[in-house]
């Protein structure tokens, strides 16, 4: 058996919570992704589960092999996916604009180990490891999402509750025993993953194009990647949309309009400053040609203004929205 854990904001708490329920003689192996920026290193946590759990608490490294009884956590700015018998840390594209993911965990753990995996998802914004929960369902696992009540933020549980059901919605004080109970249970026989789980992980592994996988998994459709610019790819996960692009940037429908009002966020500011510099410009041409015939350059700096407020106006509009998407 495979524990993957995936966490967000709010995830050290969580994580710390859990980690204690672990007895000692605990015979699975542990893997965890809990979001962080990329100039952390993450000892911190390491420090605070190793503290906190009686199993071991290290960073995951390139090639590891695993055993059962430690507890994994992805480096930062990192991938960390499973093949047999071992950890593969990768540098691949982000997933859901974070590196590490959830998903590229939970998916490549589904295909490598299939009915053998026990996802968990804790406290976090937006929906990352929704569609890896939906891998290891697929491939006959086992999913515990924290009781968003029970979340410091619930977003990402009750993602998971919507869009793929639970087989255990708990509080973190309870899955030390739901755990300790699935991982002694007989386990039937491993079945191979369906393709298209078997592409994406695949995808996840290797930093390269790979244009003929992608279009193996969907439509192309009329967007553009926020992070490369390429096109995109929809993945339909039963109710959930997803969209690839061919070097591998992945995004939930949710995460893709929160990343795109980013983006046009940055590009008014852009625009803005561009008008405000132009403005400025036409005021200074405007003061000296004063002893001169009235000119046009006046008139253009008043046309100038009033670009200048209406793009402020959406800045502000852009702003309530993109808060509003509990972005971050």
């Amino acid at each position: 058996m495979l524990i993957v854990i995936g966490a967000s904001a709010g995830g050290m708490a969580a994580l710390k919570q859990l980690v204690a329920q672990f007895p000692q003689d605990f015979p699975a192996p542990i893997f965890i992704v809990n979001h962080m920026s990329a100039d952390t290193t993450g000892e911190a946590l390491v420090r605070v589960l190793d503290g906190s759990s009686s199993l071991t608490c290290v960073h995951a490294h390139n090639n590891q092999a695993f055993k059962r009884g430690n507890i994994y956590l992805a480096p930062s700015d990192q991938h960390m996916l499973i093949v047999k018998g071992k950890i593969l840390i990768t540098k691949g594209a982000r997933e859901n604009r974070s590196r590490p993911a959830i998903d590229p965990l939970f998916r490549s753990a589904a295909v490598a180990y299939g009915n053998r995996v026990v996802g968990i998802i804790l406290t976090g914004y937006l929906d990352d490891g929704t569609s890896g929960m939906m891998a290891i369902k697929r491939c006959g696992g086992v999913c515990i999402a924290q009781d968003p009540e029970d979340a410091a933020y619930p977003d990402m549980p009750q993602s998971v509750i919507t869009n793929v059901g639970a087989d255990y919605c708990v509080p973190i004080s309870e899955m030390g025993a739901v755990l300790s109970e699935l991982v002694r249970r007989k386990l039937p026989e491993y079945k191979p993953a369906p393709e298209d789980l078997v592409i994406e992980a695949k995808i996840a592994q290797r930093v390269l194009s790979d244009l003929p996988s992608v279009e193996a998994l969907g439509e192309q459709v009329p967007y553009n990647c926020p992070d490369c610019g390429g096109v995109l790819w929809k993945v339909a996960d039963g109710d959930l949309l997803r969209y690839r692009c061919h070097t591998g940037h992945a995004f939930t429908s949710s995460v893709l309009l929160a990343q795109q009002t980013e983006k046009i966020e940055e590009t008014l500011w852009v625009a803005l400053r561009m008008f405000e510099e132009r403005q400025n410009l036409l005021e200074t041409m405007s003061k000296n040609e004063s002893k001169k015939p009235p000119s046009s350059i006046s008139q253009r700096a008043r046309d100038s203004q009033i670009h200048i407020d209406r793009i402020r106006a959406m800045l502000k509009a852009t702003d309530k929205d993109f808060h509003g998407e509990g972005a971050g």
